[in-house]
């Protein structure tokens, strides 16, 4: 990072130079601002019998038990990019009707996560599946604009698929084997069901679409928003969205300029399913204004969220945002 210099909205002249240089690519800018995988916290371990297991480091922070870490579901998924993405299955409420498809911040991983999912799902009564872009955590690849949306696509396509698989999906997958050094190599293509080192036997989940939510937080909204905009399902909790990457480095931007990245603003109109939208007014990394945008251009949104006083990391912290999560789980989505 170049020394620092004068501001311009809110980034140095040298910071500016840096972000835009050979050549000013919309997706090398965007990968510079929004990016920040850090060092992966956990791995995924295949047995004998083809069963997963997780393991985090000490950087993870888990605060249950070894029953619950057991509990939580692990695998990889290739995208249609070719990357391979690992998913996370937490079942913290097994009778419950609604999963939480959630797309975490820039700076965690799942083994970060882990804890906080159960947390979360726990208190609102919604199982919780979630996945690392690409570049984070086991996933490969280097996060980007377009494969941020292929990563929660084929998370998506996870969650949706059960029983038989497509073949598309099939030819698709590739686990990791006990056989093989990266990832299996061998052809589940007409008969997965042969091959013994197969561990998704008891991972094809099957969750209809209405009874998905959508979750994205920080940057995991703008691939909640590109999904939600061409899948219908439950409903969709944006929390602390931004409109475009041009509009969180330059304020004053007020259109979508052919080399934006994340144009959620111009997609978020697209989507169908009911939209919640939670937002701190005191967001120091995404503006209070970019929530409010984003609301009055959804057309089926709901009363939202603005919690007073927060900023971007803490408003999980506010009372009123799990009394929130819970009146428009439990209450609004039964009668909508």
């Amino acid at each position: 990072m170049p020394e620092q210099g004068p501001r311009m909205n809110s980034f140095s002249l040298g910071e500016l130079c840096w972000l835009f240089c050979c050549p000013p690519c919309p997706s090398r800018i965007a990968a510079k601002l929004a990016f920040l995988p850090p060092e992966p916290t956990y791995s995924i371990h295949t047995d004998a019998n083809g069963a997963s297991s997780l393991h985090l480091t000490e950087r993870a922070d888990w605060q249950y038990s070894q029953r619950e870490l057991d509990a939580v579901e692990v695998l990889v998924t290739r995208t249609s990019r070719g990357n391979r993405v690992g998913c996370m299955f937490v079942r913290c409420a097994p009778s419950s009707r609604y999963t939480l498809l959630f797309s975490h911040g820039n700076a965690v991983d799942l083994g970060q996560m882990c804890s906080f999912y159960i947390g979360l799902g726990s208190r609102i009564n919604c199982n919780v599946f979630s996945y690392d872009y690409s570049g984070y955590g086991v996933s490969t690849g280097k996060p980007s604009e377009k494969n941020l949306y292929a990563d929660i696509e084929a998370a998506w396509q996870v969650l949706r698929n059960k029983g038989s698989l497509s073949s598309e999906t099939r030819g698709a997958i590739r686990l990791p084997c006990t056989l093989c050094t990266e990832s299996c190599a061998h052809d589940f293509q007409f008969t997965p069901a042969l091959c013994l080192t197969w561990p998704w036997a008891s991972l094809r989940y099957g969750v209809t679409p209405e009874n998905i939510i959508l979750y994205g937080q920080s940057i995991g909204t703008v691939p909640t928003v590109d999904l939600a905009s061409r899948y219908e399902c439950a409903a969709v909790i944006l929390h602390s969205p931004l409109m475009s990457g041009l509009r969180v480095a330059f304020p004053d931007t007020r259109k979508t300029y052919c080399f934006d990245a994340f144009p959620s603003i111009d997609k978020v109109s697209k989507v169908a399913s009911p939209v919640l939208v939670i937002h701190g007014t005191e967001d120091e990394v995404i503006d209070f204004s970019h929530g409010l945008a984003i609301y009055e251009r959804c057309p089926r949104a709901v009363e939202p969220l603005w919690v007073e006083g927060a900023g971007h990391n803490d408003i999980e912290l506010y009372a009123q945002y799990l009394e929130r999560l819970k009146q428009f789980i439990t209450f609004e989505l039964a009668t909508s």
